[in-house]
């Protein structure tokens, strides 16, 4: 599962996303959970924002399935490659738990999410637009998946 927040992306995002989602295996659904972001005011303020991250880990947490192994998307996170990962994603199922995948909004995820991630996940060291970002978690799931399927779709 994706949670993701930001609603009403371009249609190239949606399509993007489904796409990959639509070729997982049926075994590993990929599902994405839209949460809609904290209204932002004039007040652009370091409180402020901080408000607004509460408000959006609030919504986050309300999203997620219990007692999940949850993986925040942060610039700031391992970098794993596309083999590190599908190493990653056979330890979950070895363990039968459910992942999600949280893609925070425009400023970002709230230090407690943060804190309260099991992993946190580099996808890039670039800053990425939140629907880029999107696809290319449901592509790297979709690859890692193709790894431990044996299938030749990543070539060394």
């Amino acid at each position: 599962m994706a949670v993701a927040v930001g609603h009403k992306m371009p249609a190239w995002v949606k399509a993007g996303f489904d796409e990959y989602a639509r070729r997982m295996p049926r075994d590993a659904q990929l599902s994405l959970k839209e949460i809609k972001p904290a209204a932002r005011g004039n007040d652009a303020g370091a409180m402020a924002i901080g408000r607004l991250l509460q408000t959006e880990h609030k919504r986050i947490a309300a999203a997620l399935p219990g007692r999940c192994y949850k993986v925040v998307l942060d610039e700031r996170g391992v970098g794993l490659s596309t083999r590190q990962l599908a190493a990653r994603i056979a330890r979950w199922r070895e363990i039968g738990c459910d992942v999600a995948f949280i893609i925070g909004g425009a400023d970002g995820t709230a230090a407690a999410l943060k804190e309260e991630a099991d992993l946190l996940w580099s996808v890039s060291p670039l800053t990425l637009p939140h629907g880029l970002a999107r696809i290319v978690l449901a592509e790297q799931l979709y690859r890692a998946m193709s790894i431990l399927a044996g299938h030749p779709y990543h070539r060394e």
